[in-house]
């Protein structure tokens, strides 16, 4: 049975008729966060029955969550065929209370959402490279994953947050897919999610790069870049032989940015493998031109891998040496390292029955 997730607000005006039940439902779905049609009490019993009849709401289920100190919640989510997808909810600012009592800034949250069960990407430091590639999310379990975690945190429906596409796999494998939810994330009469707050994190397929370009969807661009050589990369990344960095990089430089952003570099930094200033030299050379930003991420460490994680010492050399030449640069805050920080861990827990 079809998710009503799936359709756009124009779309669901062509399914129901008259159509401004469309925007009824939603209003339940998206600013109500309705788990059942029946809770929509505006509408008349026997469009709920035809809505129960022919749609659902319930795609997937939280099985798990795993809440940290510093009040991130990672979610394991049970798909409709029994597969498990995670995202994360980041508290990127704590809700700040004056003296006598008012709010002088409320929470600020970050939403890193799946895009696939597993990955064909097959990255050699990514956990969830290890379970191989399952299938595609559709665009209903991509919006899914946004509603259940503002239903399960209440927050409320015009609480804006950001959403970034990092999580399980990659978000151009499954392209028109997430084209989709990205223009239904940014329904105003829906979540309301503009698209400058939405980030889609690639490992570099440059081709589809090129065409999201086109699109001129207005969201931000970030680039799994984690080394300045074809030959490491490679390594890291094996689809690298296949996209390498000189096409990464010509696609980048044809992409529309908002002129008040920057093009995100991730850069996953290992120990011995790529956080010498020699790599950071490499990496400045090589963005050049770009309106770009690093972002510098600690490797987690998992059980069974053979990388480690950087030290701080060599972590702060690296981005001064960045700013040091003008380019600017970050530490990307490690959050939920006391609970499954990498991403495929808490599915992986799961799966092998830990706790």
């Amino acid at each position: 049975m079809q998710s009503i997730y799936d359709f756009t607000l124009e779309e669901l005006k062509e399914k129901l008729k008259p159509s401004f039940r469309a925007k009824q439902v939603y209003n339940w779905l998206y600013k109500k966060y309705a788990s059942s049609f029946e809770e929509m009490k505006n509408l008349p019993k026997d469009l709920i029955e035809e809505l129960k009849q022919n749609y659902t709401i319930d795609v997937m289920q939280i099985i798990k969550k795993e809440k940290s100190i510093d009040g991130s919640i990672k979610y394991l989510f049970r798909l409709h065929d029994g597969v498990t997808v995670e995202a994360v909810l980041l508290l990127m600012k704590k809700k700040k209370i004056a003296e006598d009592g008012t709010i002088e800034r409320s929470e600020k949250y970050t939403v890193c959402i799946s895009s696939q069960v597993g990955c064909k990407v097959g990255c050699s430091f990514c956990l969830t490279a290890k379970g191989g590639f399952v299938r595609n999310l559709t665009v209903g379990e991509y919006i899914a994953q946004i509603v259940n975690i503002k239903r399960d945190n209440e927050i409320p429906e015009n609480k804006s947050l950001n959403i970034v596409y990092m999580g399980m796999g990659e978000p151009l494998d499954n392209y028109n897919n997430f084209v989709k939810a990205v223009k239904i994330f940014s329904e105003l009469d829906g979540l309301a999610i503009s698209r400058r707050r939405q980030t889609v994190s690639t490992s570099g397929i440059s081709t589809k790069i090129e065409k999201l370009g086109k699109e001129d969807l207005g969201i931000q661009l970030a680039i799994s870049l984690h080394a300045v050589d074809d030959e490491l990369r490679s390594e890291l990344i094996p689809m690298n032989k296949a996209y390498n960095i000189k096409t990464i990089i010509d696609a980048v430089r044809k992409f529309p940015i908002d002129t008040r952003k920057k093009v995100m570099f991730e850069y996953l930094v290992i120990k011995d493998k790529n956080d010498d200033i020699k790599s950071a030299d490499n990496l400045v050379k090589l963005l050049n031109g770009i309106n770009a930003k690093v972002n510098l991420i600690y490797f987690n460490p998992y059980p069974g891998t053979t990388y480690q994680r950087p030290e701080s010492k060599d972590m702060v050399k690296f981005q001064e040496y960045l700013l040091s030449k003008g380019l600017l640069c970050t530490i990307r805050e490690s959050k939920g390292l006391d609970i499954s920080a990498a991403c495929g861990q808490l599915k992986e827990k799961e799966a092998n029955g830990s706790t």
